[in-house]
């Protein structure tokens, strides 16, 4: 076997193998001597159907096994020699095989960079000082009563009022054909005055009473939140099912005993406190990553393997499929053009995979380690915070090789930027 490297990039070689005719003609008898052995063909005993007839048969199965039996070899070969430590797989758009010529193909490679010794010493990093104020408790709980709300049935015959929840049944039609983002709906609940489906809506609806049915003409702006419906003129057919007033309870122990969890609002009160000075934190270590990258990026220059930018591309992409699962927006409809998403989205994809690169080689370059105790306290806060029992963690990562490797790693990044912090002058605004 003969290959030369063609160097596309520090992070992207070609390899032109070339495998000798002898080499090929020798796989393919080996080939067709061990198909000879059990083949059974019509009209020869076993072990005798000459070479010409095995061919007519197995040719097509025969060559594509030989040429990928001698890619795999000349691969593993051919990285052996040059020491790559390649990721991913060779990307390879195999030619047919010609037993009666060299075999000739590419493989191409992406290697992590070399990236030169990071000096990381004496950041200056701001650290935010955030302090939990009455008012923002007080939105939680109030947040809190609003989930806990009752839907009166409103008995009296009185007219829809501003703030009321109306139900009704409706439909719009579009120079006097049904529109299909109006189509006939029913039992619909809207809080007149939040505008769902638009203020004008709303107000057209004030002074309805129960049973009553309406006609309307409706404008939507330009700016409409569904573009369908932008700037046209819709004629509505709507009718007043029933008025539904909104009882909120009241903000006292009872509210806190209700949620299942609390004795008092004070015991309430303090959980919110905890959960808030949570949320701080996390945001002033996210506040201090961020400055931290931007100072390293700064100091170190290195191409990014695309398979990396692939990879963090394929992560956003599966948040943004989760989201689209938990609203039940189909991803089709938040990103109508997949090509334009990718291409929006790779800076930020890019910018992943350099901060990964960068603790990657953090964490070889002083020889950061993890003992045992700090993977038990690893998995005994990751314990508390889904809610989930110790050993069912521990069992979990016992199973999943590559799921603890992933939890090492980031348990590894932590600590490469908590070496970074201590080494950095910290300034408290």
């Amino acid at each position: 076997m003969q290959f030369n490297v063609e160097h596309v990039s520090t992070v992207k070689k070609v390899l032109h193998i070339e495998i000798p005719k002898e080499d090929v003609v020798k796989e393919l008898d080996r080939a067709y001597g061990e198909i000879k052995k059990t083949a059974k063909i019509k009209g020869f005993r076993s072990g005798k159907a000459p070479r010409s007839v095995i061919e007519k048969i197995y040719k097509n199965d025969v060559t594509a096994d030989v040429a990928n039996k001698l890619i795999q070899t000349s691969i593993i070969e051919a990285l052996k020699e040059t020491n790559f430590k390649f990721i991913g797989q060779p990307r390879i758009n195999p030619p047919l095989l010609d037993e009666n010529a060299p075999y000739k193909f590419d493989a191409t490679i992406e290697i992590n960079p070399e990236i030169a010794n990071i000096d990381f010493k004496g950041l200056s990093l701001k650290k935010s000082k955030y302090e939990i104020k009455d008012e923002e408790i007080d939105v939680q709980i109030k947040m809190l009563q609003k989930n806990l709300a009752k839907y009166i049935l409103v008995e009296e015959d009185r007219e829809l009022r501003d703030g009321d929840y109306a139900i009704i049944d409706y439909e719009g039609f579009k120079d006097g054909t049904p529109y299909e983002e109006t189509q006939n709906t029913k039992n619909f609940t809207l809080k007149i005055g939040d505008g769902s489906i638009s203020k004008e809506f709303d107000s057209s609806l004030i002074g309805l009473k129960r049973g009553e049915k309406k006609e309307m003409n409706i404008h939507f702006p330009e700016d409409h939140t569904n573009k369908k419906l932008a700037n046209l003129d819709i004629n509505f057919h709507v009718t007043l099912k029933e008025i539904r007033a909104e009882e909120l309870p009241e903000i006292n122990d009872n509210l806190a005993k209700s949620l299942g969890k609390y004795e008092t609002l004070e015991d309430l009160k303090k959980a919110i406190t905890d959960n808030l000075t949570l949320g701080y934190a996390k945001r002033v270590e996210q506040e201090q990553k961020e400055q931290i990258f931007e100072a390293l990026l700064k100091k170190t220059e290195f191409e990014v393997p695309d398979l990396l930018i692939e990879y963090e591309l394929s992560s956003i992409m599966a948040e943004v499929e989760q989201v689209s699962q938990t609203n039940n927006i189909p991803i089709e409809k938040m990103f109508p053009d997949m090509e334009k998403f990718k291409t929006q989205y790779r800076p930020l994809a890019e910018a992943k995979a350099r901060r990964f690169l960068i603790l990657d080689k953090l964490i070889e370059q002083e020889k950061i380690e993890l003992s045992d105790e700090e993977i038990d306290k690893g998995m005994n806060d990751m314990a508390k915070l889904i809610g989930t029992p110790i050993d069912e963690i521990k069992k979990y990562y016992k199973t999943n090789e590559s799921s603890l490797e992933y939890f090492k790693h980031t348990l590894l990044e932590k600590k490469a930027l908590d070496l970074i912090i201590s080494q950095s002058a910290t300034e408290e605004i």
